[in-house]
């Protein structure tokens, strides 16, 4: 097997199966939405009108529609109290704190992408 600074290179079969892995993940949270939502819900539990507010650009459709996806693959727990007029409330599910690791490296990414591109256009300038 072939290194590269000392870390071995993966093997064809193994490459396949992160492939996968990589595919399914991204179809279930697909969008730029579905991780924003996951980690507001994380934070605490909300009306959907909180998450509209707290979620900048997001449309109301939108947001509806990803909330629906969040439930049915069990991120999200969604609860109907019977007041008037009808509260629901949504919440992050255990399974939805399967996903703290990766969030934070997207957010550790995701800095070091946006001060890369800074330091691409002041290059520019």
């Amino acid at each position: 097997m072939k290194k590269i600074e000392e870390e071995e290179l993966p093997t064809k079969d193994q490459c396949a199966s992160s492939l996968k892995n990589i595919i399914d993940a991204l179809y279930v949270l697909n969008g730029k939405w579905k991780i924003a939502l996951i980690l507001s819900l994380i934070q605490s539990s909300k009306r959907f009108n909180e998450i509209k507010k707290e979620i900048e650009g997001i449309s109301s459709k939108i947001l509806a529609k990803e909330l629906k996806d969040l439930e049915l693959n069990d991120f999200i727990k969604r609860t109907v109290h019977p007041t008037t007029p009808v509260t629901i409330i949504y919440e992050a599910t255990d399974y939805s704190r399967t996903l703290k690791n990766v969030i934070h490296e997207l957010s550790i990414w995701g800095e070091m992408h946006r001060e890369k591109v800074k330091d691409s256009m002041r290059k520019k300038e």
